[in-house]
């Protein structure tokens, strides 16, 4: 087609290209002078320059994962798909990663199947979503499913045959796994109680759904340098752990005389990634809520031109900050915005109310006189298909059809009428679920550990079960605690934030390579918040329950009044637990 266009023709667009390329963007794809086709890639796609750069960066100066999105975007290998599932084949190569876009792992050799990871916009599922969830698990997958700690479903031993089909009843049932993995912005997540919580301060329900269909209709969000996570809390009791994400946008009140019209607004905080050992923390900005779609989008972009893209390990939001300071990423956002970012101080704006720990669990009364949600504890995030269709059935009998998630893999059935509230308890105690609060059992929280995942050196989650069995009958707490078992430095668990937290470890014991455990103590979130400290090191799994309850016993002993475990642990140091531990993990 180049032919068509003069000499002079040519000469124009050549200049017009190289001056679009000096102020780093393409605004449409199109076709250069010489007749190449153009891709936008965060620069323009002209010249030699556009062969050797991505993002700015020299190609062979890209890490291996950033080399794989250049060579074929994640969302482009339908075809692919298609084919290997006509061949029951499992993918290979590059194609192993590009298959996370759609919500597919391959686990191998933990499990020689895929995952699928979902999308549950705000943590929220409609009853005949779950119930095709179960019918997924069922025809296509092991038979069960888990909450994960963002709120969101993961189903387990999916064939190559079957991928296909999976992600066509996703969209079915209205939902979708893009993006779920890789790159991308992960499951928006929301306060459980959005809606219909007395004591929030906004809802922030449709907040994250506008934020997670923003990002499925934006094709550029979907090659960030690294995973990225988003967060709404509605400034209720409920904690959805929001300081633990890239951004967290907090509902707060503003009263008369600071300067702003009095209102509901939202405060941001930036760059939680508690595996790196550090929480999101407020940046300064005051957002009204019709905002706060637009201000993430245009620090997502911000981040998506800027981040790193040769060093995994250096690639998250938290890098690019500490290198920038808060002050210049914000400058970065706000040409990115049609209006003016609003600068205010924390301390003009009304303290959110404290958060209750498992205060979720049990049944509690709603905004709307006479109806109530009621929080159910699963066991680690584990469901059977059973429990899906059945927790399904009993939202619809004795609710709307609504189920929604939890952050520390629990659920919550919502508007359940007072005259109602036995049958439901009965129905799922019948399941094998339980609606009543226990200071251990409910605090417990586990990843997939190696049943499921390559990376996890201890069975996480089968662990889990028989510790907190073991601590039920062994031992009784007037306050509640969580505990959380990760299998590997990569914390899908949270371990640093549990008031006691379990790292999976490769131990030797009389010789033979045994699992294991790191232990940190003193984790929190919210007006908790802090990094837990390491006290114990590699000590065998069947050594760990009577340990734990050696701590505990230790800390009921010598706390002060009724003073919280969090607060007995901190009023130490690393060293000062090592020693005053050291006689129990000999």
């Amino acid at each position: 087609m180049s032919q068509n266009f003069t000499e002079s023709q040519k000469e124009y667009l050549k200049g017009f290209f190289t001056g679009v390329s000096q102020r780093g963007f393409t605004p449409f794809v199109g076709q250069t002078a010489d007749g190449q086709f153009t891709h936008d890639q965060g620069q323009a796609a002209t010249g030699n320059d556009a062969e050797e750069r991505v993002h700015g960066v020299l190609i062979e100066d890209l890490c291996k994962e950033e080399k794989i999105k250049h060579e074929q975007h994640g969302l482009d290998i339908w075809d692919t798909m298609l084919d290997n599932a006509a061949k029951d084949k499992f993918p290979e190569g590059g194609d192993v990663f590009r298959y996370k876009f759609h919500g597919l792992f391959y686990v191998s050799p933990a499990q020689e199947s895929f995952m699928l990871r979902c999308r549950i916009p705000g943590c929220i599922l409609r009853a005949h979503q779950l119930d095709g969830l179960a019918d997924i698990a069922e025809d296509w997958g092991g038979g069960y499913a888990h909450v994960t700690t963002r709120g969101n479903i993961q189903i387990r031993e999916i064939m190559p045959k079957d991928t296909v089909d999976v992600l066509v009843k996703m969209r079915d049932m209205g939902l979708t796994s893009q993006g779920s993995g890789a790159d991308n912005v992960r499951n928006v997540t929301a306060s459980p109680t959005s809606g219909f919580d007395p004591e929030e301060v906004y809802d922030v329900l449709p907040l994250a759904k506008a934020m997670h269909h923003y990002i499925l209709n934006n094709r550029d969000l979907y090659d960030l340098p690294r995973k990225f996570n988003i967060s709404f809390d509605n400034g209720g009791a409920i904690s959805v752990c929001a300081d633990t994400n890239d951004i967290a946008f907090y509902a707060v009140r503003v009263g008369e005389g600071q300067g702003v019209e009095p209102g509901v607004y939202f405060r941001v905080q930036l760059c939680g990634i508690t595996g790196h050992k550090q929480f999101a923390q407020d940046c300064g900005l005051l957002l009204k809520p019709e905002e706060c779609v637009a201000v993430a989008a245009a620090m997502l972009r911000v981040f998506l031109k800027n981040g790193d893209r040769t060093n995994r390990k250096k690639a998250r939001l938290k890098y690019l900050v500490d290198t920038w300071g808060v002050e210049k990423y914000l400058d970065e956002t706000e040409k990115h915005l049609a209006f003016p970012l609003r600068r205010f101080p924390l301390d003009a704006c009304e303290p959110r109310i404290p958060i209750r720990r498992h205060g979720y669990i049990g049944v509690h009364p709603q905004t709307e006189d006479g109806l109530n949600y009621v929080g159910v504890v699963v066991p680690v995030g584990h469901l059977t298909v059973e429990q899906m269709r059945g927790i399904a059935q009993l939202s619809n009998i004795f609710g709307k059809g609504e189920v929604r998630l939890t952050v520390w893999q629990n659920l919550l059935i919502p508007h359940v009428a007072d005259k109602n509230i036995s049958g439901l308890k009965a129905g799922l105690a019948e399941l094998g679920l339980e609606t009543e609060h226990h200071n251990i059992t409910n605090g417990l929280v586990a990843c997939t550990g190696n049943a499921g995942c390559k990376y996890a050196a201890s069975g996480t989650k089968a662990h889990a079960i028989q510790l907190g069995a073991y601590l039920r009958d062994h031992i009784e707490l007037d306050q509640p605690i969580n505990i959380h078992l990760t299998g590997c430095p990569n914390s899908c668990a949270q371990h640093y934030v549990g008031d006691i937290g379990m790292q999976g470890v490769k131990v030797k014991a009389d010789g033979e390579s045994v699992e294991g455990y790191n232990i940190v103590l003193g984790g929190g979130v919210d007006h908790q918040q802090g990094i837990a400290a390491e006290v114990f090191n590699s000590v065998p799994f069947e050594q760990v329950p009577a340990l734990i309850e050696s701590v505990l016993r230790i800390y009921l002993t010598e706390r002060q009044l009724d003073e919280s475990f969090i607060n007995y642990v901190r009023r130490h140091d690393a060293a000062e637990l090592k020693e005053k531990f050291s006689h129990v993990a000999a």
